[in-house]
Parts: structure tokens; C-alpha cells; sequence
């Protein structure tokens, strides 16, 4: 008899909005989920940086490096970066520093790969409308990815927080962002994919990608960020209320 199958939850872009977070961790597991990567940005923009990631460390099998990460451990001085890195203290920007960039695994015959924006780096962003050859360099081992391993078969990635999915008949790539959970950029619910199949195995089989939006309090979220008065607040009211990017920096 074959074993159960396996369904993995990949997360990406908390940005410190903990009503999202708790919303789309509560689906998790009434699903019967166990095992949640996140492709980073689990800090940043909203108010509960911290508390995010208390909860993703404790909640995820691992976490890749995503940019607003990347930057709050630097040093730049904007008023932004200042707020959330006093927040998250020493020991969680010592835990930000040691983030891998990617994630590797095989799943019913599949080679996947997990990062945050591409392989190039968590800064360098690709759009599912760029040409047909920009894409298919996202399956490319790179310095960042490192060369020790083979080229996936499907890749998956946030940054962008918008959730899509294409697959290429040419070469039956394939290749999905797993939008936002705090701060979606195409409808103003939280965003996670769910990957179905057999961990581990190398013989093609069953498997499946599914995009899920799940409603969470909007306003909450709004009332915390107010009450933490942060930073760029008005911009990112109106992302939270209405999906729709105004400059607030990602």
C-alpha cells in the first residue's frame, strides 16, 4: 500500500501583520498540514516584526532570506529600517543573518526550488509578464543557488506579492509565486500555495500546486499598525484595505 501524501504549505511576505498570519496558519491546520516553508520577508512594513517571526521559527521547517529581511540587518539609516530593527532585537537579526537563500527538495519526481525573489538574489525581482527567456533563467544554478545540485524542475517564489502559476510546454517547466500573507499586491486577502505529492520520491507521480486566499480582519491589522504608529502608516492602510502599491518600499 502507497503512503499517504504528502502536502507541503509554502508561505512568503508576513510583513508583521499578525491577523494575516494567524489566519492563513489557521487553514494550515485545519487541513492537517505539518510541514511550512516561507520564502522570506516575514518583517517589515507592519507593525509585529517580532512576533512574526517568534511564530515562523517556531511554526516553519525552514525559512529562506527575503529582501526587507536582507535590509533591516544592514545598516542603512532610514527612518523605516531604524523602527523594525530596534524592535526585533539582537538575537533576531542574528537569526535573519544566518538565512539560506534557498530551499532544495524533490517531490513526485520533481526537482524544486524555493527562494525569495530569484536566483540572481532576494533584490533582483521577476515579473510572470517578462519575456519567455528572462523566466527561464529562474531554473539556472547560480552563485546564489550554488552549483552542487541539479537544475530544478519547478521553481516558486514571493517577492512580488502576486500569486501565479505557469507551465511551460516546451520543456514542462514550471514555476509559481506563492503571493503574500501580509501584504498582497493583486486582492486584499491573505495569500499561500499548498504542494501535493510524495516527499522525497524520484518516480514521477501524483502532484499537484494550489493557490489558496484566505479573508483575515483587515481592519485589525489597520488598528495594530495604528496603534504602533509606524512608519509610511498611510501606505500601508491602503495596501492592507485595498491590494493596490503606493510606494511603500518591498
Amino acid at each position: 500500500m502507497r503512503r499517504e501524501i504528502d502536502r507541503i504549505a509554502v508561505i512568503s511576505d508576513i510583513h508583521g501583520n499578525i491577523p494575516a498570519l494567524e489566519a492563513v496558519l489557521a487553514d494550515i491546520d485545519q487541513r492537517g498540514i505539518d510541514t511550512i516553508y516561507c520564502l522570506g520577508d516575514i518583517v517589515g512594513k507592519g507593525p509585529n516584526s517580532a512576533l512574526a517571526l517568534d511564530i515562523c521559527r517556531e511554526r516553519c521547517l525552514s525559512i529562506v532570506s527575503g529582501n526587507w529581511d536582507d535590509a533591516i540587518i544592514g545598516d542603512a539609516d532610514q527612518e523605516l529600517f531604524v523602527w523594525h530593527r530596534e524592535r526585533l532585537g539582537t538575537e533576531r537579526l542574528n537569526y535573519l543573518k544566518n538565512l539560506p537563500n534557498t530551499v532544495d527538495f524533490t517531490m513526485s519526481g520533481r526537482r524544486i526550488r524555493l527562494f525569495h525573489a530569484s536566483n540572481q538574489g532576494v533584490h533582483h525581482r521577476v515579473f510572470p509578464y517578462k519575456e519567455y527567456e528572462i523566466l527561464m533563467e529562474m531554473f539556472v544554478n547560480t552563485e546564489f543557488t550554488g552549483f552542487n545540485t541539479h537544475e530544478p524542475d519547478i521553481v516558486g517564489y514571493g517577492d512580488i506579492h502576486v500569486a501565479y502559476y505557469l507551465g511551460f510546454f516546451t520543456n514542462r517547466k514550471k514555476i509559481f509565486n506563492a503571493g503574500s500573507v501580509g501584504c498582497p499586491l493583486d486582492e486584499p486577502q491573505a495569500t499561500y500555495t499548498i504542494l501535493e505529492g510524495y516527499k522525497d520520491e524520484k518516480i514521477q507521480s501524483h502532484f499537484s500546486i494550489t493557490q489558496l486566499r484566505i479573508p483575515y480582519d483587515v481592519e485589525l491589522a489597520v488598528t495594530q499598525a495604528k496603534q504602533a504608529d509606524i512608519p509610511e502608516l498611510e501606505s500601508y492602510i491602503v495596501e492592507l484595505r485595498t491590494a493596490e502599491y503606493r510606494g511603500l518600499q518591498k
